[in-house]
C-alpha cells in the first residue's frame, strides 16, 4: 500500500470532519450564551433558515477559530466586529487568510452596520449565499471534443 498524497485543494468538510478540543468546545458554548447585542439581532434573522432558506450555525468552530456565523452550503463565514477588533486587525487578517485557505468566504460587518443598516447587511449575506449557489450549479465548460464544433452547426 502506498501513501496517499494530499493536494493543496481546499478541504470540503473542514467543519464536519475536524477534531475539537474540549477547551474550544467549552469556549464555543460560552460564546453562544453571551452573544453581543448585534450578534443576537443578526441571529434572529439567520436562525431556522429565515434568510431565504439558508441554514446558518452560530459560534461555529473552524479549525482553531470560532466563527460568529457559518453557512456550510455557501462556504460562508459571517463575522460581526465590535470595538475589540480595532486592536487586533493583524490577528483578524491572519485568521481570515487561514479560514479562506479552506475555501471559505468571510464577510465582516461592524456592530454599527448591524445597528444602523440591518437590511443591507442581510441583503449582502443573502447575495453571498445566492452567489455560492450559482457557482455550485454552473456547469463546467465543455472539454475537448465536446460541445459545438465545425461539423456541428446549431
Amino acid at each position: 500500500m502506498g501513501l496517499r498524497q494530499e493536494t493543496a485543494m481546499p478541504a470540503k468538510n473542514i467543519v464536519t470532519r475536524q477534531k475539537v478540543s474540549r477547551v474550544l468546545a467549552e469556549r464555543t458554548k460560552t460564546l453562544r450564551k453571551t452573544m453581543t447585542a448585534e450578534e443576537h439581532v443578526l441571529w434572529g434573522h439567520l436562525r431556522a433558515n429565515r434568510l431565504h432558506g439558508h441554514h446558518f450555525r452560530r459560534q461555529q468552530i473552524i479549525g482553531r477559530f470560532i466563527a460568529d456565523f457559518y453557512c456550510h452550503a455557501a462556504n460562508l463565514v459571517v463575522e460581526i466586529d465590535g470595538p475589540i477588533h480595532d486592536d487586533r486587525r493583524s490577528y483578524d487578517r491572519e485568521r481570515d487568510a487561514i479560514i479562506a485557505a479552506h475555501g471559505l468566504t468571510i464577510l465582516r460587518f461592524h456592530n454599527e452596520q448591524v445597528q444602523q443598516d440591518l437590511t443591507t447587511v442581510l441583503a449582502t449575506i443573502a447575495q453571498a449565499c445566492n452567489d455560492a449557489a450559482v457557482r455550485s450549479t454552473v456547469p463546467s465548460s465543455p472539454g475537448s471534443g465536446e460541445g459545438k464544433g465545425r461539423g456541428n452547426p446549431q
